[in-house]
This record gives C-alpha cells, sequence and structure tokens, in this order.
C-alpha cells in the first residue's frame, strides 16, 4: 500500500509565486525577477522529466538542471567526475569501478521520512541502470547499456560495471541523461506519474509544471557541486521555462526582455536579427549578445526503407538522384545566413576528431536527372512522387529542396505537421522521407553510425530509417571493440562511406550552436552537444 502523503501548500504562498514568475508585463520588474530568474521558452512541449526519457534536447535541457551521474561532460566534451568522484579501468578495458561521493543528497520530499531526503548510495544506481533496461518501463535509452554485460553496488560507495567487450567511449556515454540517479521511492510511489513528478539530485529541483503552459523549478539547497571559490552552486534562485510554440513570438518575448536566452535561429526573423554574413544587426549590437561555436548536430532528411509499400524511395536511384539534386551552400547562404556548414563529406560532423572531409554528395543536376531517367526506365514509373514530412519551422528549407527536385523530373510534395507527430512519425515509420536532426549525446562518432546498426531498429534504438547493411554491421561491431583509435576512426569513416553510397539519408547541414542572450546574463557557456547547463548562470 502507498504510504499517505499530506502536503500542506498555502495557497497564498502559491498565488505569491504565480505572480512573481510569470508576471512579465510590468513596466517595473521585481529584482526577484530580475536577478534570480532564468527564463527561456521551448517551443515544443516537454514530454517528461523522467531521464529515463530524456531522448530530445527538449526532455534532455529539464531533465540536466534536476538530475545528475556518475559523470558528467565540460564544454570542451572532456569527462569529468559527477556523483563519482574517481573511477578505474581494467587493463583489458572491460571493468569500470566507479566510487562515489558521500555528499549528495537526493531532493528534499516527504517520500524520505523524518529527514526529508538521504544520500545517494551505489544501490540507486544499481537501480536507476536496472530500469533503464525494465521492458515495463520501455525507456528509449536501454540501448546505452547494450554493451554493458553486468553491473553491480559493491557497497555504499563503490559501483562496478563489466562490459561484454571493451568500448573506448563508455565514459562518454554514461554522461547522457538516461544515466541520472533516481530514488526507488519515489519511482516505486509515483509510479508512471514521475515524468511529472521528478525527485533527482541536480542544482535545481521541481515546483510546478502546467503542461503546454509552464515549468517552474527552485535552486537546491542541498547540491553538492561548488564553485572554483568555494561557493555553493547554482547561483540563481529559479528557472521558468515557457512554452510558446510560434518562434515570431519568442522573438518578440526576447526583444522585449521577456525572456532572457532564445537559443536557435528561425526563418521568420533571422533577416531582422542576422546579416547575411552572419553577424548581428548594428540596431541589436548594443541590447544582447550572440554566441556561435562547434556543434555535433547533422541536419538531415531520413528515408524509411522499411515496410511492404513500394515507394520511389525504396529505390537507391531515386535516394542519390535527390542527393545529387539540390545546392546546399546556396541553401546554408540564403536560408541560413551563413550558420551551418554544407553537409557534402557524409552523415558524422565537422568537430569530431573522426571527420575526415571525404566525398559526400555535391551539387549535380545533371547527374540527378540521369539518376532519374534511369529509374523510370527500369520500373516504368513514368512519374515518380515522393512526399518530404517536416514542421513549419523548417518549411523554407524542405520547400528550396522542393523546386529544386522538381527540375531533376521528380515530383515532391511537402507535408507540414506539428512536432510531436511527426516524432511520433518518424519512430513509428509511418512517414517515407522525414526531416529529423540528430544531436550528439556523447562526442565520439558511434553515437552517429549506430543510427544505421541494423539491431537499432526503432522502438529499441535510434535507427529511424530501418537501414540494414551486413558491411556496415559487421564494421560497426568491429569498430566498439577497438580499442586503437586511430583504427577506430578509420572503421567509423568506411562505414560513413557506407551511408554515402546507400543513402538512406539526405545530409543537409551540420549545424553550428547559436545563442542569444540578454546582456545581463553571465556564466552561460556554449559546448558542442548544446546542453544548457544553468549552474553557473548569473544575472546582474
Amino acid at each position: 500500500m502507498k504510504p499517505i502523503i499530506k502536503i500542506n501548500v498555502k495557497r497564498s504562498s502559491l498565488v505569491l509565486l504565480a505572480l512573481v514568475l510569470l508576471s512579465s508585463c510590468s513596466k517595473k520588474k521585481s529584482s526577484y525577477l530580475d536577478t534570480d530568474v532564468f527564463r527561456y521558452n521551448e517551443h515544443s512541449n516537454i514530454t517528461s522529466l523522467d531521464p529515463a526519457f530524456a531522448k530530445d534536447q527538449r526532455n534532455i535541457w529539464g531533465v540536466n538542471q534536476l538530475y545528475n551521474g556518475l559523470v558528467q561532460l565540460d564544454d570542451s566534451l572532456h569527462v569529468k567526475p559527477a556523483i563519482a568522484k574517481s573511477w578505474t579501468i581494467s587493463e583489458d578495458g572491460k571493468e569500470y569501478q566507479f566510487t562515489l561521493r558521500n555528499d549528495v543528497f537526493f531532493h528534499k520530499h516527504l517520500l524520505f521520512g523524518k529527514d526529508s531526503t538521504r544520500k545517494v548510495n551505489a544501490r540507486d544506481f544499481e537501480y536507476s541502470f536496472n530500469r533503464l533496461l525494465d521492458k515495463n518501463v520501455a525507456s528509449p535509452g536501454g540501448w546505452v547499456l547494450q554493451n554493458v554485460d553486468s553491473f553491480k553496488a559493491e557497497n555504499d560507495s563503490v559501483f562496478t560495471m563489466q562490459l561484454k567487450q571493451p568500448f573506448p567511449p563508455f565514459l562518454g556515454l554514461l554522461a547522457m541523461k538516461y544515466c541520472s540517479v533516481v530514488p526507488k521511492e519515489a519511482v516505486d510511489y509515483f509510479g508512471n506519474t514521475f515524468r511529472a513528478n521528478p525527485i533527482g539530485t541536480g542544482p535545481f529541483q521541481f515546483k510546478l509544471w502546467v503542461e503546454n503552459t509552464k515549468l517552474v523549478l527552485r535552486k537546491n539547497p542541498l547540491y553538492f557541486e561548488k564553485d572554483g571559490e568555494g561557493k555553493q552552486l547554482p547561483y540563481l534562485e529559479a528557472v521558468a521555462v515557457t512554452f510558446l510554440p510560434d518562434k515570431q513570438s519568442e522573438f518578440l518575448q526576447f526583444i522585449q526582455g521577456n525572456i532572457d536566452f532564445m537559443k536557435s535561429l528561425d526563418a521568420s526573423y533571422k533577416d531582422d536579427i542576422l546579416n547575411t554574413d552572419g553577424t548581428l544587426k548594428e540596431k541589436y549590437a548594443d541590447k544582447i549578445e550572440m554566441q556561435t561555436g562547434a556543434y555535433l548536430n547533422t541536419e538531415y532528411l531520413g528515408i524509411y526503407l522499411d515496410g511492404e509499400e513500394e515507394t520511389p524511395t525504396k529505390s537507391k536511384l531515386i535516394r542519390q538522384a535527390i542527393n545529387y539534386g539540390f545546392d546546399r551552400e546556396k541553401m546554408v547562404k540564403f536560408l541560413r545566413n551563413g550558420i551551418g556548414t554544407p553537409a557534402t563529406s557524409g552523415f558524422i560532423p565537422n568537430g569530431l576528431p573522426s571527420f575526415n572531409n571525404q566525398k559526400g554528395y555535391s551539387y549535380q543536376p545533371e547527374k540527378a536527372k540521369s539518376l532519374v531517367a534511369q529509374y523510370i526506365q527500369d520500373t516504368g514509373n513514368t512519374n515518380p512522387q515522393i512526399t518530404i514530412t517536416t514542421n513549419s519551422n523548417y518549411l523554407d528549407l524542405c520547400e528550396f529542396i522542393q523546386k529544386e527536385l522538381q527540375k531533376i523530373g521528380l515530383e515532391t510534395k511537402v507535408d507540414v505537421i506539428p512536432p510531436s507527430t511527426l516524432r511520433q512519425g518518424k519512430a513509428s515509420g509511418k512517414l517515407p522521407i522525414f526531416r529529423a536532426s540528430w544531436i550528439a549525446d556523447y562526442p565520439d562518432a558511434e553515437n552517429y553510425v549506430s543510427l544505421f546498426y541494423s539491431k537499432n531498429f526503432t522502438p529499441n534504438g535510434p535507427n529511424y530509417t530501418h537501414f540494414k547493411n551486413a558491411d556496415f554491421d559487421a564494421l560497426y561491431e568491429q569498430s566498439i571493440k577497438e580499442v586503437d583509435v586511430v583504427k577506430r576512426y578509420k572503421l567509423y569513416q568506411k562505414m560513413d562511406s557506407i551511408i554515402i553510397e546507400e543513402a538512406p539519408i539526405v545530409p543537409l547541414y551540420y549545424d553550428e550552436v547559436i545563442r542569444f542572450r540578454q546582456r545581463n546574463v553571465q556564466g552561460l557557456g556554449i559546448n558542442p552537444i548544446d546542453l544548457l547547463d544553468l549552474r553557473k548562470v548569473k544575472k546582474n
């Protein structure tokens, strides 16, 4: 039987909190709002604050404020201690032994009894990892442990993991938010509603979530990390997230000073805020700050290769024709204001050590026409038609591709659907061609090639295209056992060459991180996986 928990919240306090955090219309803003609350907008509603479901950026950003794992990545993507203060790796590269800190506490909650909290111990990680693998939980993150043979708590402070074979990127993999620690008491009590009642160890703790409207997090007074001067983190008192779906509305809110940070560039305002060379317009130069940097993100069109229906994209001729049929350089220059690099070198993005600038697809319209003609001759289908499904944020890119492909004899339709419907369709194999992006979860190209490993078919992994190739699978299985970095990188490059040749995707561009912030925001870093880290953010 679940324990009966009575939580008395004074109505006046709740109303006061709502007024303080939600108010943005008053000309004279309170000092609390100006200096202590970090406000940003999320275009798509967060679907879960449970780290087991931290599968895309909107969820990852929220989860990152609430939870910690054994290790973490710094802004240079180096693996650093988190709840594990140290670790050792056996000579054969298979056993990892982590020693935990003894000063990490879960967020306060009456579920923990009279002390309202307790220390994290190694059994919590044993429970959290078993939960990732639990088929009843159906976490999309179970694949991160596919190379793990076993794990166990040796005692309260020592946690051991045994791999099936050496896997050099493993520590970076453990930095993913899927691998965060959660308390069994809370999961048992809340069950399926744990997604909306998160309890972790992170710098902020849960306060309020009105789905599609507002998320409020408050400072965790028990947080274990300190800055270089010994001051406890975080500096902020609260984080307030809104869910305006319209990027133009978000832009106006940002320019008016009602939100502190804007994370992306959209067609609706890009020409207002940026010059064609990617620099900030002069009228905003003294009002806001812009940061750009390398981003481990490839934007692409995915092509679903499974299923009984015979679509033109089942033919490699058509897939290659699409890849040759539009000018990526022109697209980035005029539709992205120069933000990003044309993806002419395969799927692995520039910024990873294994990127070798190999020859991918360039703009060759005549070759694209000949491939379409060959398809027509081979199949007798005199009017091949394709449909690209996207959301409204990428409509301009897809319409550009549509117009280009019409010129090579490929009838193209663009279907615009809501982001949530696009994600569901992509995962269920209902969309022949879908716009997508892949942001690296950890700094190794294995993160990219894993999308095409046949054992990672959705829903069991990230292979949304259902691409299957025996040579690719053999190279992938060899690569995850290869300890020699140079040899492993060559294997990655061979796999990327197969992806270029077989064309289960259409790489569009390698993105850049672009962040706009108010000038009074300090300490907001930037990193190649575009993770939002608010621990050291201050507002003046």
